[in-house]
């Protein structure tokens, strides 16, 4: 199927590994021109020069980061059409775990950066009348997952923000959707130190994800046929989410 990208223009954030990587990837595959940023440089300038994208050192959890990032995309490549919010998971731990400076730093790091790059995004996007918004988020933004207190929370609030956004611009031919990894093969999955056998088991697909297939979902958000679905927060998870 063609999906309607080529030509268009992407911004990935946190793409130099993992999911941020994975939908990088499936966006080029379709002809999207695509910048890709990353706190890290040695990493990032590899990623770049292996997958031809762009490659813009950001750290988005400075105030301010991320618009300044979405306007040196658009300095690089042109006017975004697409853009993957990306900003990684905060650190795992319980609520007594966890200092006020933690939580102002997750904060920043994932909502302030989300909010940022949107009020960059978004004006331009409106007045050209075409845009896709896919902000990753997670599973335990629907259902929380146990020790991890930062992100249940304040993924979470993301969707809130995302339904409110989609209806304001929906009229304007942008979408904005959330989209939820389950248990892929990252890096990230590593840092959290499961149990990867019995994790399988409670998965109704009995595996966990690829990378692979959570690019393909991102591209299809992307796409020109995914035009009339916004406003939702759309699980790769293998079936693992019990709510309807």
């Amino acid at each position: 199927m063609d999906l309607g990208l080529r030509g268009r223009r992407a911004l990935v954030m946190g793409a130099s590994s993992g999911l941020g990587r994975a939908a990088a990837e499936a966006l080029l595959a379709e002809g999207t021109q695509v910048a890709i940023s990353a706190r890290g440089e040695q990493r990032l300038t590899e990623t770049a020069r292996q997958l031809g994208a762009v490659g813009i050192v950001s750290d988005v959890s400075v105030p301010g980061a991320a618009a300044a990032l979405v306007g040196e995309a658009e300095r690089r490549i042109g006017p975004l059409d697409i853009l993957v919010v990306n900003t990684g998971g905060p650190p795992a731990g319980q609520f007594a775990d966890l200092s006020e400076a933690a939580w102002r730093t997750a904060f920043e790091a994932l909502w302030m950066s989300s909010v940022g790059a949107l009020l960059a995004a978004l004006p331009g996007m409106r007045a050209r009348r075409w845009g896709r918004v896919i902000v990753v988020t997670s599973i335990a933004a629907r259902e929380p997952v146990t020790k991890l207190m930062l992100s249940n929370s304040l993924r979470a609030g993301l969707h809130g923000l995302i339904n409110s956004l989609s209806k304001e611009v929906a009229g304007d031919g942008v979408t904005v959707n959330a989209l939820l990894p389950g248990y892929t093969m990252t890096e990230r999955l590593g840092d959290l130190k499961l149990d990867l056998a019995k994790l399988e088991q409670q998965i109704p697909a009995h595996r966990l994800g690829s990378a692979s297939d959570f690019g393909a979902v991102a591209a299809f958000l992307a796409s020109e046929q995914a035009n009339y679905i916004t406003g939702q927060a759309l699980a790769c998870d293998g079936g693992l989410l019990q709510s309807i």
